[in-house]
């Protein structure tokens, strides 16, 4: 299935007053431009998730607001064979205190993210989302199932002119999702646990961003893949999705190369076992040829939620991607282990 989507160059409000979609604003850009302006309650759902990969370590952030209650994440995976493997999670009734903005936090004029206490105990998380001079700084504190303290402090670049994939999804009127994916960025900083810190820095310190905000239908099924590194002499970030745009004539698929973004308006077919996630998945674009890529596991972070509202099933793998895509000027580019992951979600919420 091809896609006929426009590009949207100007900025744009996601809903109309009486809170339906505004559909001046489906379609898509190179960088955010949409104010989501949502209204109602229930249905709406707002997160903001940054992951930070090195070739060792990575640490993700999460801070979602559910309207009836808000999940703040921190997660640490180390790849080697019996490494580290942290996750809290706060759950928050109500989401009180969680004020997502309508624009992605931490970009220049937008406001501020702050959540949790300053001082985190028992199963609490804080998490902080704020623009500096030079990019977007997270810092985020628990304390970790063994009660050691767990902090992050890093810092995610902004370079000049550097393109992401913001797209807008419609199902009908009262149900569409504003997401914005930013992968390839630069981060520097490091990760302490107790008295032991890890360097989060170096040339192949990379930041991917998943900003959603949305009102959402009660049951979704998804996939999810990013990837952001250097390869065959180019910066690549890899941008994915799949089942949650069937139908809505949007895609959330693109590739950045060497900051400049190639749209892909095609439904991607993937192949993945679901009884077995580390076994090897294949993305391909099955019209027009522009992606054909393996994508190999080495974790999964399974999890498996049944908690009145929600229902969630997820496997969220890690790995690394082979294969080749083409930009949309025709330059073909070989892809050899970018890290990143793919995931399959089904949720209830």
């Amino acid at each position: 299935m091809t896609t006929f989507e426009r590009e949207i160059t100007e900025p744009v409000d996601l809903c109309l007053p009486d809170g339906t979609l505004n559909q001046a604003a489906v379609g898509w850009s190179r960088v955010p431009l949409h104010r989501a302006n949502l209204r109602g309650w229930g249905r709406t759902k707002r997160w903001e998730y940054w992951c930070v990969t090195t070739p060792t370590h990575l640490v993700a952030l999460t801070v979602s607001d559910l309207d009836f209650l808000a999940l703040n994440t921190v997660y640490l995976l180390e790849y080697a064979p019996g490494g580290l493997e942290l996750e809290r999670t706060a759950i928050i009734p109500a989401g009180r205190g969680v004020h997502l903005p309508d624009t992605v936090a931490g970009a220049p004029g937008s406001p501020d993210v702050v959540t949790g206490p300053a001082r985190p105990t028992g199963g609490k998380v804080r998490v902080e989302i704020r623009d500096e001079p030079g990019g977007t700084r997270l810092r985020a504190r628990c304390l970790t199932q063994e009660r050691l303290p767990l902090e992050v402090d890093l810092l995610v670049a902004r370079p000049p002119g550097h393109e992401s994939l913001s797209v807008v999804v419609p199902w009908d009127s009262r149900r569409f999702q504003y997401t914005s994916k930013q992968t390839a960025l630069p981060a520097s900083g490091r990760v302490r646990i107790g008295s032991e810190f890890l360097e989060f820095d170096g040339d192949d310190t990379w930041a991917v961003l998943d900003h959603g905000r949305g009102r959402w239908p009660r049951t979704v099924d998804w996939n999810w893949g990013a990837a952001s590194g250097r390869t065959d002499g180019h910066t690549v970030g890899l941008q994915f999705g799949g089942r949650w745009t069937l139908g809505s004539g949007s895609t959330e698929n693109g590739l950045c190369v060497d900051g400049r973004l190639s749209k892909i308006g095609e439904e991607l077919a993937w192949r993945w076992s679901p009884a077995d996630p580390l076994a090897p998945w294949t993305i391909r674009t099955p019209l027009t040829g522009q992606v054909d890529l393996t994508f190999t596991p080495f974790h999964n972070r399974r999890a498996r939620t049944e908690a009145g509202l929600i229902a969630n099933r997820t496997d969220q793998c890690f790995g690394h991607y082979d294969g080749r895509v083409r930009t949309d000027d025709g330059k073909e580019i070989a892809v050899d282990r970018l890290l990143g992951w793919a995931e399959d979600v089904h949720m209830r919420w």
